[in-house]
């Protein structure tokens, strides 16, 4: 696919699924607007239009003011009419309400409800648990063999194992939580989607919902020391959570407390394999490497590609008037390859140090996970190093056809075990 410089072909590229799963392109493409048009009006078919945000600190800057740039209603990507679509099959403005369609003063009360799960003490706990499973995963992977494929035998089940354990879904359950999140979030990938029928996409959201609905009544009747308690049995002004907002909130933690830290985890070793000088480094020193190799590694993946903003009054940045009511989207593999921001933004480099990356966002809104995600991966790659002497790629790495959420679906290896 070549670069495009005119509207509409760059507009159309740009939302179509089938264009993220050529990461090359992906960042040609966003190289291009960043030197050319870091602020564009994007027209694409079958949506409307938007502003498309490419630098850094226009992403940052756009973040700090969650007054001015709100969530609602159009946190994500989506056709035109889905709104209307979903009102007229539902009965309801939102298929799903989370943290990501919250605006204050929601969004900081909702998020307080687990906030203490996922922060310094409550981490501190959980250390020696996920030593243990990153221990447990990488010792699977003597069972096949010298050769898998370490997205699908490894990097989706760890991280699936990590969070829900501390989610309270017992493990037996763990396939069915892997396909929804797939489903969900590779709903335009023709290896994870049902169909492309919209019905079958809200079906989706309701297996999750049927599932929670269980959930829910169980921890009501019987509370235990996990994340599905505390929301099953939350209250806020004194009644419980509604049942949307509620689903909403297993979801988030259901799907995005797993599927990014695979696909960083997993684009993290292909970015290894790629510099094998960078793997050496790493494995020579990992004490004093590894925190600076797991961000270079999600600034690398940056598996959420985008969210989207909504401007509450007309706000001037660079020299571009954006008016109210306009939609921004904010595309975060962009501001983590930035130029203006990194040295050599195209290299991976284990010991990077020159900037913070975005990919968990910034502000109110930062993942409320990320800290979690670091250890996980962190705790996976001693062991891998540990464990593992000589790995090579046996086929060609392949991404997911999403927009959204997304990073490798396949990565086949061979290796030798210590």
């Amino acid at each position: 696919m070549s670069v495009f410089d005119t509207s509409p072909a760059i507009d159309n590229a740009l939302v179509n699924p089938a264009s993220w799963a050529d990461e090359h392109w992906v960042h040609d493409q966003f190289a291009w607007l960043r030197r050319n048009d870091p602020l564009r009006y994007l027209q694409p078919e079958g949506f409307e239009p938007f502003w498309s945000i490419t630098r850094y600190a226009d992403i940052k800057e756009i973040e700090q003011h969650k007054k001015i740039f709100i969530n609602d209603p159009r946190p994500t990507l989506a056709p035109a009419g889905m709104t209307e679509f979903i009102a007229q099959m539902t009965g309801r403005k939102h298929l799903v309400r989370s943290l990501v369609q919250m605006d204050d003063p929601d969004h900081s009360t909702y998020r307080m409800l687990t906030q203490g799960w996922f922060m310094g003490t409550n981490l501190r706990k959980l250390q020696s648990k996920v030593d243990e499973l990153a221990e447990t995963y990488v010792e699977r992977l003597a069972e096949f063999g010298g050769e898998c494929d370490f997205v699908k035998d490894l990097a989706i089940w760890y991280p699936l194992r990590v969070i829900m354990s501390i989610f309270g879904v017992p493990e037996e359950d763990e396939p069915l939580m892997l396909k929804l999140t797939q489903e969900l979030f590779g709903s335009s990938d023709p290896d994870s989607q049902r169909s492309f029928e919209p019905q079958d996409f809200m079906q989706v959201v309701y297996d999750f919902e049927s599932y929670f609905a269980d959930l829910t009544r169980q921890r009501r009747e019987a509370p235990r020391d996990d994340v599905a308690t505390v929301i099953a049995n939350a209250k806020i002004d004194g009644k419980p959570i509604p049942d949307l907002e509620a689903n909403g909130y297993y979801m988030i933690i259901a799907t995005a407390g797993h599927d990014t830290t695979s696909s960083t985890t997993a684009g993290g070793l292909l970015a290894l394999l790629d510099n094998p000088d960078q793997m050496e480094q790493l494995r020579a020193n990992p004490e004093q490497l590894m925190p600076t190799a797991v961000d270079e590694m999600i600034r690398w993946v940056s598996p959420v590609r985008h969210f989207m903003r909504t401007a509450t009054e007309d706000y001037q940045l660079r020299d571009k008037t954006i008016r109210v009511g306009e939609s921004a989207i904010l595309w975060y593999p962009s501001a983590n390859r930035d130029e203006e921001i990194f040295n050599a933004p195209g290299e991976f480099r284990v010991d990077r140090k020159d900037a913070k990356q975005l990919a968990f966002g910034f502000g109110a809104h930062v993942c409320l996970g990320q800290h979690l995600a670091r250890m996980e991966i962190s705790a996976l790659y001693r062991k891998l190093l540990e464990r593992v002497t000589d790995i090579e790629l046996t086929g060609t790495p392949q991404y997911t056809q999403s927009s959204f959420v997304g990073g490798l679906k396949s990565l086949p290896i061979r290796y030798k075990l210590k």
